[in-house]
């Protein structure tokens, strides 16, 4: 029988995402605070991903090791896209996110691991129970997400596309790599785990939805 209860720590850790995204909103969409920000950006990311590790039921010890992994590859495949652009399509890392290494920002392997992380608990307590479909259908969602995040994304410099255009190819290889990190996910049968995932997932919706509104 799943057990959903949502305890004290649960919410402390909705409440710490549901705050910072809304301030973080209102932050980006005032010009004069537009600058400052867009420099906690990086910070934003690693307080998202304390917030995980705090709310995660069990196997802790298995989680370090899946998101160790999920950065590992998703940096790995950004570093093919940015320097071949064999995945993805022809682009560049802008400033916003942070400290790079190799034209790469550290933080777009947290980034992975927030989203895989966020969209496989969320496919999990959904009443599918067959791996493809939660596989193939949070890919999916996670291809939608990125067709809002892409506009916000150029605008707030975190990347560029080189010529202005989004290739369809992006899209393509966002869908396959998330299917891949998703089925990683899905190997690693974490124990049941509560709303929190599922609110961060619905923040990052509801954060690029808005900014695609205001800008």
């Amino acid at each position: 029988m799943f057990n959903y209860a949502v305890t004290p720590k649960d919410r402390i850790a909705v409440i710490i995402i549901i705050l910072f995204h809304v301030v973080g909103f209102i932050g980006f969409i005032i010009p004069p605070f537009d600058a400052v920000f867009l420099n906690i950006v990086p910070w934003h990311l690693l307080l998202m991903a304390a917030v995980i590790l705090y709310s995660h039921k069990q196997d802790i010890d298995k989680l370090a090791v899946f998101a160790l992994l999920i950065f590992f590859i998703g940096f790995m495949a950004e570093y093919i896209g940015v320097h071949t652009g064999w995945l993805f399509g022809n682009y560049a890392y802008g400033e916003t996110l942070g400290i790079k290494l190799f034209n790469i920002p550290l933080m777009i392997g947290i980034n992975w691991f927030l989203l895989i992380y966020a969209t496989g608990v969320s496919m999990r307590r959904s009443r599918m129970k067959n791996m493809l479909a939660r596989i193939v259908i949070g890919a999916l969602v996670l291809v939608l997400l990125d067709i809002l995040i892409e506009p916000i994304a150029i605008h707030f410099d975190y990347w560029h596309w080189t010529g202005g255009s989004i290739p369809v190819k992006n899209y393509v290889c966002w869908f396959l790599l998330s299917a891949l990190l998703l089925f990683i996910f899905e190997q690693f049968k974490f124990k049941r785990q509560s709303i929190v995932a599922i609110v961060l997932l619905v923040m990052q919706f509801v954060f690029f939805m808005g900014l695609g509104i205001f800008n």
